[in-house]
């Protein structure tokens, strides 16, 4: 056996020291978290492990476990494992990493895959623009309300495809691969939007790109996440949802520039391929994410990509960091095992904190993709068309800058005020705001079979529809708009791909649901019933919001999963809270920074 240089030497006894420090127990083999005899931890930890016969045979494996994840990551590094690989990096007092500054390499790093996001955003935007001008391009004859729900709706079902292939294939090809395979979809797509001449061209063109969509919501947030040190990993993730409504504001302003050009609605698609050339270009400058590759076992790669990320990290501090993401692969592997994805899904639905955590997550999830947004960034111009504007696109790009500013509020708040406590603060303003919308369509002369409007003056009932849709999506960018891409830390690691996988498929399916039906519905329950109808989902949503959907801020993985176990999760949240509060807030304090997620005497 070769001799081992100082600084492995040095790794071993660290990775020693912590497994020994874990055999410091206080309770039964374990420390409870929160330290106290009695309390709201030590009754779930009991309750989480009362059916083993023995510690090692808990969710989190015994010490000897543990011991062994650690030893195995120190002198075998990793092994290639089977499934998702979820990891968690856990605070470790001796290894400084984390404290040090974040380089620019990192944040230009995460950008250039956010083009991906706006790309997203502007895919999505930019058809709002292209329904009021296609006029007669396409087969020689107006197009109907139906072919335009469906020119809309395919984009949604293809992303909800594209959403199911990148969560599949991600990880045995990696996360760039999953990128590059989006930058293809959107160029290809954009091209046959552009030269279509009929409907069949256009649609398949909507579902190539839709194809493009899902795999960048799939993916991205995951490579970002991956890549991105443990104190700005939620800034950074925000940055990719900032692109996604950056996207949709640039896609508006597109549309108003070409609505006066011959044909302008073709540069309008065309000019999206653009972004995606551009990122396809810069793709090769950009890491593989460290995790993936330490899950393949190319730990000298590894360590190139953390030495570029934490830029001044010593050797040592690096071949640590390694040390722990293996020995969460380790334990991945130690969960999984050779488990099969249906496997999977059947734990995520028969187990009763993975389905309690399902159920409110997706639920959050549908509340915010019924509420009617997705109506305004698929017809606003559509909609403003038909109330009396003139520039629709200009006027619509008010709902687009709304949405991206208040973006930007949420990713400041969300955190120090609590994602329960936004939710239920605001979601209300979103029923107010569409219950005033309804009433004013009700005083607009509208020919319902036509949906077109009886006269050309733009009146008060007009710009009363506008000052509340832009109150509606005030409260919608603020709430359920983003809190909702929040809940993938409800799932615990062995099912979070899949759990994640399903709010995913969620999202798109619900949103096929409101693409394809917003046209009929006007027609069919008038404008004033279907916004009525939308101004319902979101009362009825507040009211679940408040009933079940618990607070879980400042919480780390394993207390959110504690959460979860209980039968009433809002109120054991509450108490959680209540005890951990000076935890709590130093983590908040901290922006990120990671504690220790067990509290080990000795």
């Amino acid at each position: 056996m070769p001799p081992r240089d100082n600084s492995q030497q040095v790794i071993e006894d660290k990775l020693v020291h912590q497994a020994e420090h874990n055999e410091n127990v206080a309770y039964d083999g374990w420390q409870v978290p929160g330290g106290r005899r009695g309390s709201i931890q030590e009754q779930a930890f009991d309750r989480r492990h009362s059916n083993s016969e023995s510690p090692s045979e808990g969710r989190r494996g015994s010490v000897q476990s543990m011991k062994k994840s650690f030893e195995a990551s120190n002198y075998q590094m990793v092994q290639p494992i089977v499934g998702h690989l979820e990891v968690t990096d856990d605070y470790n007092p001796e290894n400084s990493i984390d404290d040090i500054a974040v380089s620019w390499y990192v944040w230009l790093v995460a950008a250039t895959a956010s083009i991906a996001g706006s790309l997203f955003g502007y895919d999505t935007g930019i058809i709002s623009a292209v329904l009021v001008y296609l006029g007669n391009s396409l087969g020689g004859h107006p197009v109907s309300a139906s072919d335009k729900e469906a020119i809309t709706s395919l984009c949604s079902g293809g992303a909800f495809i594209g959403a199911i292939i990148a969560g599949l294939t991600a990880d045995k090809y990696g996360r760039k691969a999953a990128i590059y395979a989006g930058c293809v979809l959107f160029v290809v797509g954009a091209i046959l939007q552009a030269t279509a001449f009929s409907i069949a061209q256009m649609v398949i063109g909507r579902l190539v790109v839709g194809f493009g969509v899902g795999s960048a919501a799939m993916v991205v947030p995951l490579y970002i996440a991956e890549i991105a040190p443990t104190k700005v990993r939620g800034r950074l993730i925000g940055l990719n949802n900032m692109s996604i409504t950056g996207g949709q504001v640039v896609s508006y302003g597109i549309g108003a520039a070409f609505a006066h050009t011959d044909n302008g609605w073709r540069w309008m698609v065309g000019l999206g391929a653009v972004p995606a050339i551009i990122l396809a270009c810069l793709l090769p400058f950009c890491p593989e994410s460290p995790r993936q590759l330490i899950y393949r076992g190319q730990l000298d790669k590894a360590e190139i990509v953390l030495l570029k990320i934490y830029k001044g990290a010593s050797l040592e501090q690096v071949r640590a960091k390694v040390a722990l993401i293996s020995a969460a692969c380790e334990e991945a592997k130690e969960l999984n095992g050779n488990e099969s994805r249906w496997s999977k899904i059947k734990r995520l639905h028969t187990d009763p904190a993975n389905f309690r955590a399902l159920v409110v997550a997706c639920g959050l999830m549908v509340i915010s993709q019924l509420s009617g947004f997705n109506t305004l960034m698929y017809y606003s111009s559509t909609l403003f068309a038909l109330v009396g504007f003139s520039n629709p696109v200009a006027v619509g790009l008010v709902v687009a800058g709304t949405n991206f500013v208040m973006t930007w509020v949420n990713m400041l708040c969300v955190d120090p005020i609590g994602r329960r406590r936004v939710l239920v603060a605001t979601t209300w303003g979103m029923a107010a705001g569409l219950l005033a919308v309804a009433i004013a369509f009700s005083y607009i002369p509208i020919d319902t079979k036509t949906l077109a409007i009886t006269s050309n003056v733009v009146t008060t009932p007009a710009i009363i529809v506008l000052i509340f849709i832009v109150w509606f999506v005030f409260f919608y960018g603020v709430s359920v708009g983003n809190t909702a891409w929040m809940s993938t830390d409800f799932f615990p690691m062995e099912v979070r791909a899949m759990g994640t996988m399903w709010l995913t498929c969620c999202c798109w399916g619900s949103n096929i649901i409101v693409s394809s039906t917003f046209l009929s519905m006007m027609k069919t329950l008038t404008p004033s019933g279907a916004f009525g109808f939308y101004c319902a989902i979101c009362f009825f949503g507040w009211v679940l919001i408040i009933l079940f959907y618990p607070e879980v801020s400042g919480l780390n993985l394993e207390e959110i999963r504690m959460v979860f176990e209980s039968r009433n999760p809002v109120s054991f949240a509450r108490k959680l809270r209540r005890e951990r509060k000076d935890v709590i807030k130093e983590r908040l304090a901290n922006m990120e920074k990671p504690i220790p997620r067990w509290t080990l005497s000795g």
